[in-house]
């Protein structure tokens, strides 16, 4: 299984360049962090699990078209959670993004997707669900414990 987020991405750039404010670097995380969404998604992992923002309803087609053509399904999972709360998350993980931007994203996941937009599975929840913990049945067999 590959699990991908961007802070990964965004804290390895952090380390190489210190002192430089993540909105200068933020371009080149979305952009390191999409390819290697390309990279998994064409390997032979059979588990791709990524988190995005995806509150662009493109954004989430064109993960559902590239778990397709990949010959995988897609299941999205949405956190579902208030303007203040979602930008106090932001401020506590230092990730804040410009102005405009966060709130086309508020604007944007005010309205749910459908679990029609090409996804085999939809589930939301808010922080509180998430917190109790989350898994991930893949199908794939139990390791054996020694």
């Amino acid at each position: 299984m590959v699990v991908l987020d961007s802070d990964a991405h965004r804290a390895a750039l952090h380390g190489l360049l210190p002192g430089v404010p993540y909105a200068a670097y933020r371009p080149l995380v979305h952009l390191w962090h999409r390819l290697a969404v390309l990279v998994a998604a064409f390997s032979a992992a059979p588990t791709v699990v990524v988190h995005l923002p995806a509150t662009d309803p493109g954004t989430r087609a064109a993960v559902a078209r590239l778990a397709a053509l990949t010959g995988r399904s897609a299941h999205l999972l949405w956190l579902q959670v208030e303007a203040t709360e979602a930008r106090r998350g932001q401020q506590e993980r230092g990730r804040v993004v410009p102005e405009a931007s966060f709130v086309a994203h508020a604007e944007r996941a005010a309205r749910l997707p459908r679990a029609d937009e090409g996804w085999a599975a939809l589930t939301v929840l808010d922080r509180r669900a998430a917190r109790a913990g989350l898994l991930l049945e893949t199908g794939a067999p139990a390791p054996v414990g020694l």
